[in-house]
């Protein structure tokens, strides 16, 4: 049984692969036998150090995902470094806060370009390869904000919503193809995004009062979900939303 989760001689593009949620699940593809191309706009290293400690094999690629230009790029880099292009995880995302009511439209097209458009168009040129392999695996990271309002994040919540629609759209469009589309929502997870939130006394005891696991998580308990939504084991798992959220949802 073990043997379906072996992705051995696949190859990864995770986007926003330097820290965080992206970080814990390149290591964890890695780590599961995947060679993985990291992209994003700052420094990977640490990644890197971490997937060599495994002796897994990384590459990474600077890119600036506000734009759907360097698309194109992203895949070929990964067809020249390891060969092909078996997985894409849309991990790359922002969020900005303020009120509704004072929200701005640059505020709203700077997340909604990198979190939903971008995620869409480099999904968009992956599965063109795909389809002429016959098989490949997408993930997009969502959000609880996927199934849940939240508060001042509008462009955030519009984005994970959106990304939830599209991860199933994109399901009934290529599962026939031999694609999976499907799509992790993590909890709360200690990472940038969380800072303000874990710094804010008040919300922190809000949010870790519904928990029932009673505390943050953190990036590496998504390595097991990304594992198997990437592997054979996912292989009649087609437009799902897999909380990772410590009860969040349950309660």
């Amino acid at each position: 049984m073990s043997l379906s989760f072996d992705l051995s001689g696949r190859t990864a593009i995770v986007t926003g692969a330097n820290t965080g949620i992206g970080q814990g699940i390149a290591v964890a593809l890695a780590k599961a036998g995947a060679s993985v191309l990291g992209v994003g706009r700052s420094s990977m290293a640490e990644t890197e150090a971490m997937i060599a400690q495994g002796r897994g094999r990384f590459a990474s690629y600077s890119a600036d995902l506000g734009s759907i230009e360097p698309v194109n790029q992203i895949v070929e880099a990964a067809l020249d470094e390891f060969g092909s292009v078996d997985i894409l995880v849309n991990n790359a995302g922002i969020i900005r806060r303020a009120d509704a009511i004072d929200f701005t439209e640059e505020d709203w097209d700077a997340v909604m370009d990198i979190n939903l458009k971008t995620a869409f168009f480099l999904s968009q040129a992956v599965a063109k390869r795909m389809i002429l392999n016959g098989k490949g695996k997408i993930i997009n990271i969502a959000s609880m904000l996927s199934f849940q309002g939240g508060i001042r994040i509008p462009s955030y919540t519009a984005s994970k919503s959106g990304l939830a629609g599209l991860t199933r759209l994109l399901a009934c469009e290529w599962a026939s193809k031999g694609i999976n589309v499907n799509a992790i929502a993590p909890g709360y997870f200690v990472t940038n995004n969380t800072t303000a939130l874990r710094e804010d006394q008040k919300r922190s005891t809000e949010i870790l009062g519904r928990i029932p696991a009673g505390r943050w998580g953190v990036p590496e308990e998504l390595g097991g979900a990304a594992v198997f939504l990437a592997s054979d084991a996912a292989a009649y798992v087609h437009g799902i939303v897999l909380p990772v959220d410590g009860g969040w949802l349950a309660r």
